[in-house]
């Protein structure tokens, strides 16, 4: 067999990794859109797909250093209310997903999103609507973030914390 047909084992766990932490990223953004929670199971399966990653770019240890730096500095903004506590966790584990050099990146990633999702949430105010053709679940999840958006409520700031988790994944390099 050529050895350049052998598939990279490693690139296979990470691929597939990263395709779990895109899925549960995804869950986190909606359940927090939804019920303003990130449930720990879902922070879980984006941390143990960070972890794998971790292990198939051979520094795992290193970037659990670096969670841990995240997970204390995100801390300290939830102790003085800017974020939430799922937010913390669900960022800490985001970290784990991109080499211990892109977590930078990620943050700013991170932080570009969240600008965007508070422009379109302060855009929004007072001019939401909940289209008539939604049914069920949706129309219900559509209509209470129309309420929210009207009054002013927090952000989900999971959504930009997913996104900008993807971003910085999907970049070359990542």
């Amino acid at each position: 067999m050529i050895p350049a047909m052998v598939p990279n084992t490693l690139q296979i766990l990470s691929d597939g990794a990263m395709l779990a932490a895109i899925g549960a990223l995804g869950v986190a953004a909606l359940r927090d859109v939804a019920c303003r929670e990130i449930p720990n199971r879902v922070v879980a399966a984006v941390a143990l797909a960070g972890v794998l990653r971790q292990v198939a770019f051979g520094a795992p240890v290193m970037a659990a250093s670096v969670a841990a730096g995240v997970l204390l500095a995100a801390g300290a903004l939830w102790l003085r209310g800017l974020l939430g506590g799922g937010d913390v966790k669900l960022l800490a584990a985001a970290s784990l997903l991109v080499p211990a050099a892109a977590v930078p990146a990620l943050l700013l990633a991170v932080a570009l999103c969240g600008g965007v999702l508070a422009a379109l949430h302060l855009g929004l105010r007072g001019r939401i609507a909940v289209p008539r053709h939604a049914d069920g679940a949706w129309r219900r999840i559509l209509r209470c973030e129309a309420w929210r958006i009207r009054r002013g409520a927090p952000l989900p700031y999971g959504v930009a914390i997913a996104l900008g988790a993807v971003v910085a994944m999907t970049r070359p390099g990542a």
